[in-house]
């Protein structure tokens, strides 16, 4: 599982240094993809498989599901961690996720999040927590 916040920055090569404690539990290679609200994701790549068996129940006569499907997968790339632990973003994902130099890389369970540091403070959603209507769908799901 993925947890903790970092903050990090894209170099001028467009590689960023994926934090240690991630490194370790990707094993050396990853996914990297389009993510929602205009972050990216990182998957191990079981995780990715996983996902995509996931993605591979969705109706294909629907489509929404159909440009999803198309979003998701068109948009991931495999990543090879260099010997110090960096990815490169490609151009199409960096104009996405509007990341220009500084960066916000934040665990969220299964998946590593990569945010432009600008767009994530933005949507900073830290408020979630004492928000009484959210709470209570929380509850709803027994959390």
């Amino acid at each position: 599982m993925f947890h903790g916040t970092y903050q990090n920055t894209i170099d001028s090569k467009n590689r960023m240094i994926v934090p240690s404690r991630f490194r370790d539990q990707l094993g050396g290679k990853c996914m990297l993809t389009k993510g929602f609200d205009e972050c990216l994701y990182i998957y191990t790549m079981d995780d990715y498989e996983e996902m995509a068996d996931k993605i591979a129940q969705l109706p294909q006569s629907d489509a929404d599901f159909r440009e999803f499907i198309r979003d998701f997968f068109g948009n991931s790339v495999i990543c090879d961690l260099d010997a110090q632990g960096r990815i490169l973003i490609p151009p199409h994902l960096r104009e996405y996720a509007h990341i220009t130099k500084d960066l916000v890389t934040m665990g969220a369970m299964n998946k590593v999040e990569i945010w432009s540091a600008d767009t994530r403070s933005a949507a900073d959603t830290s408020g979630m927590m004492n928000d009484k209507s959210f709470t209570d769908k929380l509850r709803e799901f027994g959390i």
